[in-house]
């Protein structure tokens, strides 16, 4: 039998009928009238081609057929309530799940560490993927499932996003030890006459320095373009290329002080960041477990006075 043609909601009233031993009483168990569980009755006759109760006396008499088929029936009546009461609980301790999140790179080295480390404790068999983004994907991304959380450096637009404020962070530039222009302090004119590595998922455009050097009709010279902080940290360490990069991140980056650092030499907007997530998974156990346990690890990495971090940065997205 084709089970797209049976309504599941007859097998209880077919289940309730035959442990209340009558249709009134059947539907006094389930709230509904007697008519209406008597009707259900008819449909069950005529889907399952068999009288399933008889009459006699005042009860209803389970036909051979509905003996057969009771004892089974209560079992996967039970085991799909136990699913659906399943599915609202999420005990990370024994859950065999995987979550993908959508992130910088930046985040990544912010995020991960401890987050990994609370996960082997509370909660083993989770599996965490950290994957690229585009912007304009992301509300599609997330509604259908394939990032469950989104760090995004601009506030969401969309009704159906919802979105907490995890990060706000300066600018620093990073350089080699001993970099002549962080000698006696960095101001514009010595940032300018540098030579810059701009950090970006994109292939072309400008980073988010760049677009405020711009609105100043400034300019500054990019030698290299790379995708990963870490990276470029490296380069730095062995050029005299600056680096422009969110000032948590660079703290932890030169945690053995082996760069020279200093703030970006114009005054711009902080650069805040959020952590998104799609409106039909607010209140979903697991990823409010998830998004719970992110921003404690942020929180616990910077104290409550600069919550989070990573950087991002307007021009992040293709």
């Amino acid at each position: 039998m084709d089970l797209s043609r049976i309504d599941l909601n007859l097998l209880v009233v077919l289940e309730a009928i035959y442990s209340e031993g009558g249709l009134t009483r059947a539907g006094e168990r389930l709230n509904v009238t007697q008519p209406a569980v008597s009707h259900a009755l008819g449909r069950l006759r005529d889907m399952l081609g068999d009288p399933l109760f008889v009459r006699e006396g005042h009860g209803m008499v389970p036909t051979p057929f509905t003996r057969n088929l009771i004892g089974p029936l209560r079992e996967a009546l039970r085991a799909m309530e136990l699913t659906l009461n399943e599915a609202r609980r999420f005990d990370p301790a024994v859950a065999e799940k995987r979550f993908t999140l959508g992130c910088r790179d930046a985040l990544e080295l912010r995020v991960l560490p401890g987050l990994m480390r609370g996960l082997r404790r509370e909660a083993p068999e989770l599996e965490i993927a950290t994957v690229s983004f585009r912007r304009r994907d992301m509300e599609v991304d997330l509604f259908s499932g394939q990032l469950d959380l989104v760090t995004d450096s601009l506030l969401p637009r969309s009704r159906n996003i919802r979105h907490v404020h995890i990060n706000t962070d300066p600018l620093v530039v990073l350089a080699r030890p001993g970099h002549p222009a962080l000698a006696q302090g960095l101001d514009l004119d010595a940032y300018l006459a540098q030579r810059h590595i701009l950090v970006t998922s994109r292939r072309t455009g400008p980073g988010l320095e760049d677009f405020e050097l711009a609105r100043r009709g400034l300019q500054r010279k990019v030698s290299l373009r790379c995708q990963h902080h870490f990276a470029a940290s490296r380069v730095v360490r062995e050029t005299d290329l600056l680096l422009t990069m969110p000032g948590r991140l660079a703290e932890l980056i030169n945690r053995d002080n082996d760069y020279a650092m200093a703030p970006f030499p114009l005054e711009m907007p902080p650069q805040d960041l959020y952590l998104c997530w799609h409106a039909n998974v607010d209140n979903d156990p697991a990823n409010r477990w998830l998004r719970q346990r992110i921003i404690a690890v942020l929180q616990s990495s910077t104290g409550p006075a600069a919550r989070a971090g990573g950087g991002g940065g307007l021009p992040e997205d293709t």
